[in-house]
């Protein structure tokens, strides 16, 4: 009698339990229901983004610059060209304006979707769609801003100073590569790894004189040499690239071969700036004095690239964007940078960086080709024979002509 009444005990306790875990489980997907159907809003400051955006312009100038990296005057034309230029347009809850200033800030804080969010009072899907489609369309503004100069005129910066004319006045820019950070998939991610381990990715220019970009590529892999870059872009048809016409040429490194349209260092010989003044200034024999003002004259790339990346930190700390979406941003860092160079001849930066023989930051990233280097550089275009020994006698005379009148 008592095992029976035990058993029925345990029934009795075993279906309450049961009842009560199924109540549980009603009363969470209730609570779940109601949280579905009235949401708590999140993005409730008193300050909207719209508010925001007229502070910073409407503050001291200095706040707008921190914030997105440009003054107001440069701002409102950079919106002007982009009313003119592209479909861009008011959306119905955000103005042009304020659209820009989130991708800017985003590219200039190296800010994350959350971060955006808070800052701007906008959900993380409104943030992506407005940074794309302002991506896109800085990006196609390229052919506009990036585009080589006039090859018939002697650049200003050389032909001013005593320390490249006669000597460049055929030079018309000078060509490098940096490495851009980057994410990449898992399974490609090897390809893009460059010296250091990190993963970048390649992105070849081409500058004038007065640290403007007159050609640009982006997304090689970083594990990709620049020469090969540069080989791939001389050999492409579609490519774009503006080659030096007969008797010109580019400033390269010494990672990339000495040959008819690409002036070269001297091997294995001091090449850079830093090496120079270690020494005082003081220059033994006439190689040693080419390289030196070789290494002063091609400076203004390196110049670019720091002006560059000191503007736009998401250069150096890229967020998780597709790369697809990686490349289109390097090409809206230059395309802006062109942009503020031609209509803000104040601007802070390029002042601090364009200097001449000003050395900007280095970046571990990038490959570190000197002219001391005793390898053999890829030689872009196949030229060998009389081409290779055409460009090393015109560098000759180049040298001894500059060396002659150092001694004067």
């Amino acid at each position: 009698m008592s095992t029976s009444r035990s058993v029925e005990q345990w029934d009795e306790e075993f279906e309450c339990l049961i009842d009560l875990t199924l109540g549980l489980m009603a009363l969470n997907e209730g609570q779940r229901y109601v949280n579905r159907i009235q949401r708590m809003p999140m993005h409730t400051s008193i300050r909207t983004g719209h508010q925001y955006m007229l502070e910073l312009i409407n503050d001291h100038p200095d706040r707008l610059f921190n914030k997105i990296r440009m003054y107001r005057p440069c701002f409102e034309m950079l919106i002007q060209v982009l009313r003119q230029q592209t479909a861009l347009q008011n959306s119905r809850f955000l103005t042009l304006e304020e659209q820009v200033m989130i991708f800017i800030y985003v590219i200039s804080q190296k800010a994350t979707n959350r971060m955006a969010m808070e800052d701007w009072q906008h959900s993380g899907s409104t943030i992506s769609i407005v940074f794309t489609r302002i991506c896109k369309a800085i990006a196609s503004l390229s052919p506009i801003f990036i585009k080589p100069p006039n090859f018939d005129d002697v650049p200003d910066e050389i032909w001013f100073n005593p320390k490249y004319y006669p000597y460049f006045q055929d030079c018309i820019g000078a060509i490098d590569g940096t490495h851009i950070a980057a994410h990449a998939p898992s399974n490609v991610a090897n390809n893009y790894r460059g010296r250091k381990s990190n993963v970048t990715t390649n992105m070849l220019a081409v500058c004038s004189f007065n640290m403007l970009f007159t050609y640009v590529v982006t997304g090689w892999e970083g594990a990709v040499h620049d020469s090969r870059v540069l080989t791939t872009q001389l050999e492409d048809p579609n490519s774009g690239f503006p080659h030096p016409p007969p008797g010109k040429y580019y400033l390269v490194d010494s990672g990339y071969s000495n040959k008819p349209g690409y002036l070269a260092p001297f091997r294995n010989v001091p090449y850079h700036l830093r090496d120079v003044r270690r020494r005082g200034g003081r220059i033994n024999g006439p190689t040693e004095l080419f390289n030196y003002r070789h290494a002063s004259l091609r400076n203004c790339i390196e110049r670019c690239f720091g002006v560059l990346k000191a503007r736009f930190p998401i250069l150096r700390f890229m967020t998780n964007f597709s790369l697809v979406r990686q490349r289109e941003i390097a090409m809206c860092c230059c395309v802006l940078h062109n942009f503020i160079k031609l209509h803000n001849m104040d601007d802070p930066l390029f002042q601090r960086f364009g200097v001449d023989g000003v050395m900007p930051p280095p970046d571990s990233d990038d490959e570190d080709n000197t002219a001391s280097s005793s390898g053999t550089a890829a030689n872009p275009h196949g030229y060998g024979g009389n081409d290779e020994n055409l460009a090393n006698s015109m560098r000759d005379h180049i040298m001894i002509q500059m060396y002659l009148h150092y001694n004067m």
